[in-house]
């Protein structure tokens, strides 16, 4: 069996959602489908919470009427029978009632906001599931919220959701499709929670592992994992083969067709992963899996909203301890570190989360001397294959990006990252620069 997730853009139009029915049926193959909500009903429902976290109910009422209009709109083309029009038009009636009670709840709560979220995924998966019926294929809604669970660090708990789809799968043997919702869960207390921003991808690989599928396939609008950004960089290409390593370096470091977490539970289960095209679905795409190929650099990724701190020891040399005490603050405010390099009485870190920034800052300077931090920084990140006898890298990187002043460097933490750091004004041209010097011949 394999696990197929599609996006809010593959999912967002009529069209689209027939042309997934092509997709996941032609091969005859049972597979697990993860849908998103369609594209922009999630930034939709989050405005209603907006409206009603203001106390502008009539506001929030008004958007919720426009969002319900589009997806009357919506079915009206999906469907092709009367009987498949009412039984969409009653999944939008039912659901958009639910809105409306959540809308008038008071107090309304971060359980309220959940569950008005998710809600956009509940509506694709039951409108895309009632069509399959219309159109006779052989296919169950599975919800999400049956299995996906997470404790209380808001981590998979991966046995759990093993145990659970291996209990549900049970009595539908020779199934062929199942359709369930990507980035909803359950907390510990059995409210509705979320996966974060982008978690449908992370539940596609949940899912994978869990089930030892095949393969997982994510679905965008994009033919595989480029070498470099192309909104910014021109005649960029797909990379056909990446390691797992490969693959979680790029997408932590912005590569947007990805999200960050999704690799780790296939990489865990040595499920494949597979990145592939919905307008050109038969390009080979990009496929992340336990083997690398020798090709030395293979892609580059940019990671902005970076903040860089620069720490100095109070003590000259032989500051034992130091890094120690460094370290436990920005675990004591649960803030990762990207960046890090050190000399005998300094170090310089990079952060992506700056919420508890001046706390950092406060704690650090009990014992330590702080430079003004450097915030709107970029993250540039090359990866390849980086080996420790492996000659000329360094030089080949640096000197494509000479004329761009380097913050910081770091090389040789990862046989697959070189990692710099720019001033956001300089990204682009970084981009650029690195692509000419790294993939041109």
């Amino acid at each position: 069996m394999q696990v197929w997730k599609f996006g809010g853009t593959s999912v967002g139009k009529p069209e689209r959602m027939k042309s997934i029915r092509q997709l996941i049926t032609e091969d005859g193959q049972p597979k697990v489908v993860v849908l998103s909500a369609l594209s922009g009903t999630t930034n939709a429902l989050l405005s209603i919470t907006e409206s009603v976290i203001s106390n502008n109910i009539a506001e929030a009422e008004a958007k919720a009427t426009f969002l319900k209009d589009h997806y009357d709109s919506f079915i009206r083309e999906l469907y092709l029978t009367e009987k498949g029009l009412n039984a969409g038009q009653e999944i939008i009636n039912r659901e958009f009632d639910y809105i409306q009670k959540l809308i008038g709840t008071t107090p309304y709560s971060n359980k309220e906001e959940k569950e008005m979220v998710a809600l956009g995924e509940l509506l694709s998966t039951q409108i895309f599931e009632a069509y399959l019926q219309e159109e006779g294929v052989d296919s169950l809604l599975l919800p999400a919220l049956d299995f996906m669970v997470i404790d209380e660090d808001n981590e998979p708990i991966m046995w759990k959701i093993e145990k659970n789809i291996a209990e549900i799968l049970a009595p539908h043997k020779g199934k062929q499709i199942f359709i369930t919702q990507g980035f909803i869960c359950r907390n510990p207390s059995g409210e509705v929670d979320n996966l974060k921003r982008g978690g449908s991808d992370y539940t596609a690989s949940l899912i994978g592992g869990a089930i030892q599928a095949e393969e997982v396939q994510i679905w965008t609008d994009i033919d595989g994992m480029h070498n470099n950004d192309p909104r910014i960089v021109k005649n960029t290409f797909p990379i056909r083969e990446l390691s797992f390593a490969e693959a979680a370096e790029l997408a932590y470091f912005g590569a947007k067709i990805l999200h960050p977490s999704t690799i780790t539970p296939a990489k865990m289960k040595g499920v494949p992963v597979r990145l592939k095209n919905t307008m050109e679905p038969t390009a080979f795409g990009t496929l992340i899996s336990e083997k690398s190929t020798d090709i030395e650099i293979k892609a580059i990724a940019a990671k902005d909203n970076i903040t860089a701190i620069y720490i100095h020891s109070t003590r000259m040399l032989n500051a034992y301890g130091f890094l120690k005490r460094v370290f436990e603050v920005f675990e004591k405010y649960k803030t990762p570190v990207d960046m890090i390099t050190t000399s005998e009485v300094s170090v310089s870190v990079t952060i992506d989360q700056t919420t508890h920034l001046d706390a950092i800052m406060s704690d650090l300077r009990e014992f330590a001397e702080l430079e003004n931090p450097d915030k709107d920084q970029v993250i540039i990140c090359i990866v390849g294959n980086f080996w420790a006898d492996k000659e000329g890298i360094a030089i080949k990187v640096l000197d494509a990006i000479k004329s761009i002043p380097i913050r910081m460097i770091s090389y040789g933490a990862s046989e697959h990252n070189i990692s710099l750091l720019v001033d956001a004004k300089h990204k682009n041209d970084a981009l650029n620069a690195l692509n000419d010097g790294l993939f041109k011949k």
